[in-house]
């Protein structure tokens, strides 16, 4: 299942995952941001639990912000799960 969600507060403007029924991570895609660096966190995100990759990312802050683009991609994968059911 393919979830799209608009990244709010971030350089980087949309987050893509697809998941798997048994909620693992086929793949995450970020639009903006840190090249290298959300290429990295995507690449180390595929085969993972969606459950156990919101439970390190998320509240993780950038800078003075209160959100990052890992914290967002917790966010669109919480969406993506209770789509999911």
């Amino acid at each position: 299942m393919v979830y799209e969600r608009r990244n709010q507060g971030t350089c980087s403007v949309l987050t893509r995952v697809d998941l798997n029924e048994d909620h693992t991570i086929k793949s995450v895609a970020v639009m903006g941001g840190c090249n290298g660096n959300l290429k990295g966190i995507c690449k180390l995100l595929a085969g993972m639990k969606a459950e156990d990759a919101i439970a390190r990312m998320k509240g993780t802050t950038c800078g003075s912000r209160p959100t990052s683009c890992p914290d967002q991609i917790s966010h669109a994968l919480e969406e993506a799960l209770a789509k999911l059911g």
